[in-house]
């Protein structure tokens, strides 16, 4: 929870301080309100906004049996509460975890997730989604999801202003801060998900005693993921994810990676699996 703490104070800082470089005293008050209504509603209502970004439908043991089964025994094993489940209509595989606390967690996988892997890899992935809600990863993934895409859109604000201020200290310092809020919000996603995903990962090789099962879903995630992009994924929530949904792009943006490589993920994977044989 600290880190969840440490993370809602330095986002409201930053837009504090992007409303003193526009609006001077005025703005850093604006901006402060804005920021703490935005962690209140991050909070108890991130979670909700991420998978209706996904058109995410809830399933139960009736209209899912197979995918509410999997999720059921894991969450016992893991000595969690049942989430809830979710299926979002995309071909592309993928999923994610979301919620503020594990008791309010919630599982979200895709269509093409369940059609394209066998029922030992989508064990494997769901295995590592409970891991993050073991690891009280996901309230911090998805306010930083929410907050990114607020300072996307603060960004495109402030150079707007800036354009027309007629000051030219405070037109400066809105497009100094304009350039550095995406840098920002970059550094934000890459801060909580590299090391988070290596540890999800042993988790998930633990909780369900097959390492294994989690190396082939990666490596046919990581090989879909290079051919295809999902349609609604953002940059905001692409850290969310097992996979980048967006590993298929190169260049420059392969250097703010939220994800460590595959190759990697399953290397560390491999030494695990030699551990338990």
């Amino acid at each position: 929870m600290s880190r969840t703490v440490i993370l809602m104070v330095l986002l409201m800082l930053l837009f504090m301080y992007v409303g003193n470089a526009v609006g001077g005293e005025q703005g850093m008050q604006t901006a402060f309100l804005a920021a703490a209504g935005m962690n209140v509603f991050s909070y108890f209502f991130s979670d909700k906004l991420v998978l209706k970004q996904y058109n995410a439908t809830e399933v139960t043991a009736q209209t899912a049996p197979q995918l509410f089964q999997i999720v059921q025994r894991l969450a016992a094993k893991a000595g969690l509460p049942m989430p809830k489940v979710y299926i979002i209509p995309e071909q592309v595989p993928n999923a994610f975890a979301t919620g503020r606390n594990p008791q309010h967690a919630a599982v979200a996988v895709t269509q093409g997730l369940l059609q394209l892997m066998a029922p030992q890899e989508i064990e494997g992935v769901l295995a590592h989604e409970m891991s993050h809600v073991k690891h009280h990863d996901i309230l911090i993934g998805t306010i930083a999801a929410v907050f990114a895409g607020a300072i996307a859109m603060l960004a495109n604000m402030t150079r707007t202003r800036s354009a027309t201020n007629t000051n030219s200290e405070r037109s400066n310092g809105g497009i100094l801060a304009a350039l550095l809020l995406p840098i920002a919000a970059t550094i934000i996603r890459m801060s909580i998900s590299r090391t988070r995903e290596y540890k999800a990962d042993e988790g998930a090789a633990y909780l369900t005693g097959h390492p294994e099962w989690l190396m082939d879903a990666l490596a046919k995630l990581d090989g879909y993921s290079r051919q295809y992009t999902m349609q609604r994924a953002s940059n905001q929530t692409a850290h969310m994810f097992i996979m980048n949904p967006f590993n298929g792009i190169k260049g420059l943006s392969q250097l703010f990676a939220t994800h460590p490589s595959t190759e990697d993920r399953l290397k560390a994977l491999a030494k695990i699996q030699q551990k338990l044989q």
